[in-house]
């Protein structure tokens, strides 16, 4: 029983992640030159540059990731940034978009923490650039719960997530994370993406913490 309950979970989550993949290449066939050069919530990168480090795993194979993170000097972050800007300059918004939709059951996955993984890097990502575009919410709450689920000491920390002191809240899911005084409420998603470190617009978090990850401008 608990084999058929695992094996349905992983289903369940390859399908998000093709799901996800789809949703996003739509999101992109229908973007303007101005939502393609907008600054998204990674620091530094536009649109373009998140959308072209989604599709890098896909894009590269292990060798050739292995020597581009050789000449980062051994620095995955750097590699990535540097990547992305270069991809981001060389690909078209066609490629950017048909780079997620062609590879949508693509079974890449990052080098640590599985599947699960997977679907958070796609989808904290699509956030990125959906949240900061002000887009409508697209992300299901059921796919945004589940890796809220996942959030713990050590993912807070490898982000960079300052929680210190403060207790998140969904407003439309089941999940609490942290004991600290300062409450911090919002959806889901939003709340996965301060979990991921991410510093969001005005307006979409409450409570007595919430300026903390509220950014600047």
């Amino acid at each position: 029983m608990e084999n058929a309950q695992l094996e349905q979970g992983v289903e369940w989550v390859r399908e998000q992640i093709a799901a996800e993949r789809r949703e996003l290449a739509a999101l992109f066939g229908g973007f303007t030159a101005e939502q393609w050069n907008a600054p998204s919530l990674c620091g530094g990168w536009r649109v373009r540059e998140v959308a072209a480090h989604l599709s890098t795993g896909f894009r590269y194979s292990t060798a050739r990731t292995a020597w581009e993170l050789a000449r980062s000097g051994g620095n995955l972050h750097r590699m990535a940034d540097r990547v992305a800007r270069r991809d981001a300059a060389a690909l078209g918004d066609r490629e950017l978009a048909a780079a997620m939709a062609d590879h949508a059951d693509h079974p890449w996955r990052p080098p640590v923490g599985g599947r699960i993984a997977a679907l958070a890097h796609d989808a904290v990502h699509g956030l990125d650039i959906t949240v900061a575009l002000r887009l409508p919410s697209r992300l299901p709450t059921a796919r945004a719960a589940a890796l809220l689920g996942t959030v713990s000491a050590r993912s807070v920390r490898f982000f960079g997530a300052r929680l210190d002191g403060v207790r998140l809240r969904a407003t439309d899911a089941e999940w609490s994370y942290g004991q600290g005084g300062l409450l911090v409420e919002g959806r889901a998603e939003h709340l996965l993406l301060v979990a991921y470190g991410r510093r969001l617009p005005p307006g979409l978090l409450a409570g007595d913490g919430a300026e903390r990850f509220v950014r600047a401008g």
